[in-house]
């Protein structure tokens, strides 16, 4: 089969490589029609991380069931799935709880929760930039798609990550009805983010970014863009909240977030939030963070540590919540939302390309190109 292939630091291409193939009863085998390139891709093809070389990317992705094992009880063959990042055994105590990104039984290191296609640290599974990818636990993990799968398969296939991630951002951030919300970072993530507060009835969105065509995806859904290269955005929620602060902040950047002249400052944005939330409010996180960053730009960064506004953040009584999306807790009634015409998150796509255009495609995206603003690769 060909794949998406890492050989270093922005040096991808498409290779033949093994088929993949049934290696568990419980697994189901996939024909991938639909594989996103993810901002956290990104970290991985820059080098930030520790991913092997040989190894394929991909954890957005969604096709059709081919072969399923012997243990494979509610799928068949010819099915249409779109598939969590998360790979999770279901049976864990954290699965239990629905906290399917932070499973205890396929991660293999034992010091770590959590496991996904394709990705850094978080086990051995290949990636879905491939014309076939080995799906464990099927039953559990798949998630069936109707008669509509074909015509909507671009919005469904942001249920794989980016759509119950910022979906969870919110939840986080405790987003409610007719609050006013600010959220940094207009990516795929960010604008998801924009989307869900709108379907929970957020009376103002400021999304965050200093990317032109960015910002008018989030125009085009009612929410306000803010553009930090013209104006200091703690400032200008400020000035339009009476000096209060937004209800809820979302972190939809990372810790290569850039401050002027596009210096990184992985500080940077959640010590903006923590300026911007009012006294009592609430902050979501989903942006990447790492525990080690070797290739970061000062020293307390390189331990994935920052200077964070800490006392001011006790004094205003802003509470946090962080980490992964258990895309499973959400993609369900997510589906149901696309299905019913109530949410078409396929706005945010720029480019439906083959897979052998994919390097190509990483080069662009990876330099916030103008008109990049997310990668759908059909394998």
């Amino acid at each position: 089969m060909k794949a998406l292939i890492y050989h270093g630091p922005k040096n991808v291409s498409v290779d033949e490589v093994e088929d993949a193939k049934i290696e568990h009863p419980d697994d189901i085998l996939v024909k991938v029609t639909a594989t996103n390139i993810c901002g956290s891709d990104l970290h991985m093809y820059e080098g930030r991380t520790d991913y092997e070389e040989g190894r394929a990317f991909g954890h957005e992705n969604l096709g059709e069931i081919v072969e399923v094992g012997a243990g494979v009880s509610k799928l068949s063959v010819g099915e249409r799935v779109v598939l969590p990042f998360n790979v999770a055994c279901g049976h864990c105590k954290n699965c239990e709880k629905g906290m399917t990104s932070y499973c205890l039984t396929m991660q293999p290191e034992p010091a770590y929760a959590g496991a996904a296609f394709g990705f850094a640290d978080m086990g051995p599974y290949q990636g879905g930039q491939a014309e076939l990818l080995r799906v464990p636990f099927g039953d559990f993990n798949a998630l069936r798609l109707g008669e509509d799968s074909v015509e909507k398969e671009n919005d469904y296939v942001m249920l794989s990550d980016i759509f119950p991630t910022g979906w969870h951002c919110a939840e986080l951030a405790q987003v409610a009805p007719g609050d006013t919300v600010v959220i940094y970072g207009a990516g795929p993530v960010g604008l998801m983010a924009a989307l869900s507060c709108t379907i929970k009835g957020a009376a103002r969105i400021f999304v965050v970014d200093h990317v032109a065509d960015r910002l008018k995806l989030a125009e085009s859904i009612g929410a306000i863009a803010v553009d930090d290269s013209k104006v200091d955005p703690v400032q200008y929620v400020l000035d339009q909240t009476l000096g209060l602060g937004a209800d809820a902040g979302l972190e939809c950047v990372g810790f290569q977030g850039t401050g002027t002249g596009g210096k990184e400052e992985p500080n940077l944005i959640m010590n903006r939030l923590i300026a911007s939330v009012r006294f009592t409010g609430h902050i979501g996180v989903v942006g990447v963070y790492v525990p080690e960053d070797p290739n970061a730009q000062d020293e307390l960064a390189k331990k994935g540590q920052f200077a964070l506004d800490w006392g001011m953040l006790w004094f205003k009584g802003i509470s946090i919540g962080t980490g992964q999306a258990p895309v499973k807790k959400y993609n369900r009634q997510l589906r149901d939302l696309i299905t019913a015409g109530k949410a078409e998150p396929s706005f945010i796509v720029s480019h439906n390309l083959p897979l052998d255009q994919a390097p190509d495609a990483y080069k662009h995206f990876d330099a916030r190109d103008d008109g990049w603003t997310k990668v759908v690769l059909h394998p």
